[in-house]
């Protein structure tokens, strides 16, 4: 059975802070591995600065029900890699095939990172997703794979995992793939709560109702035949290609139609947006050519004649 026995090295080499567990090298399931690719979970378990790494026991000896290990790496709150094993886990159960991971034994197949939040009312944290991209650029070179190798738990999973929550997992890919190219793509992201970069008239309440908010809060209005928009500013350090991402907290009684204006190089762009589904993610609109210079660039407007309330959360873009 083949092992990965350089996977600490290989982080390490990335940059990616390491905790070793115990005797990792001979802490594995039986079967075998071969492995092609890394798969991204959640562990359902809800850290915090004080609690980094609530599911670290379970995730090294198991379940009544799931004997351990349970994955290769736990990813704390802060972002540390506790290494946990260098074989196979039991951590991807039954692959129905995804991109070019085939169908077949997931355990297999696939190199896992249990990544520790809840994934219900808490997302990853920032540390938590730039050490896994990192972390998993290094680990596809060394097995000498692209990007594309890199799936969620929910994309192979045959039996409805939702693994791992509140991430666009083409982005992480994207991420993943310009991580391996040796890219530093120009990546900002606004919220509504962001001092100086978020701009809102007074017909915009501000509320923390949904869980799937980004940030403590979010706006909300009422839709009108008038724009009355919610602008998000950045300073886009380049005239280039930028993908634009939107998060928003989704409810059924919530817009169906809300245009987000993107202010582009050739003029202002709309794209409408059911905020009823898909929400507490990443969520792209596009591809868009923005100038460069600090100003305002997406808008959230009220101007819909669809019923509900519009709701302003925050906008990402990344250079690509």
């Amino acid at each position: 059975m083949a092992t990965v026995g350089w996977l600490v090295d290989v982080l390490r080499g990335a940059g990616v802070q390491v905790v070793v567990e115990g005797d990792w090298l001979n802490r594995m399931r039986p079967g075998s591995f071969d492995p092609i690719g890394v798969l991204w979970h959640h562990t359902a378990a809800t850290s915090s600065a004080s609690n980094p790494h609530p599911a670290l026991n379970i995730c090294i000896n198991g379940r009544s029900d799931l004997p351990g290990p349970l994955c290769q790496a736990l990813v704390d709150y802060h972002g540390v890699f506790h290494v946990i094993s260098a074989g196979r886990c039991n951590h991807a159960g039954v692959s129905g095939g995804s991109g070019p991971i085939p169908a077949g034994d997931g355990n297999t197949l696939m190199i896992g990172w249990e990544i520790d939040y809840n994934g219900v009312d808490q997302q990853m944290t920032a540390a938590q997703y730039n050490a896994s991209i990192a972390a998993t650029a290094a680990v596809l070179t060394r097995l000498g794979r692209d990007a594309s190798h890199a799936r969620g738990h929910r994309e192979t999973s045959t039996t409805g995992k939702i693994d791992p929550s509140f991430i666009d997992l083409n982005t992480m890919r994207s991420d993943v793939a310009a991580r391996m190219t040796g890219g530093t793509a120009w990546s900002a992201t606004v919220d509504n709560s962001t001092a100086g970069r978020f701009t809102a008239g007074t017909s915009w309440g501000v509320s923390s109702y949904s869980g799937q908010r980004y940030g403590a809060d979010y706006r909300y209005a009422d839709p009108v035949a008038a724009s009355d928009a919610a602008w998000y500013r950045f300073n886009v350090p380049a005239s280039a290609n930028y993908r634009v991402e939107v998060w928003y907290p989704a409810n059924a009684g919530y817009n169906s139609a809300t245009p987000y204006i993107v202010a582009t190089s050739s003029g202002n762009r709309t794209v409408y947006v059911d905020q009823r589904t898909g929400g507490g993610q990443w969520r792209g609109l596009g591809t868009f050519a923005l100038p460069a210079g600090d100003a305002n660039r997406v808008a959230v407007s009220r101007w819909s004649s669809a019923s509900g309330y519009v709701i302003a959360d925050a906008v990402r873009l990344t250079r690509v």
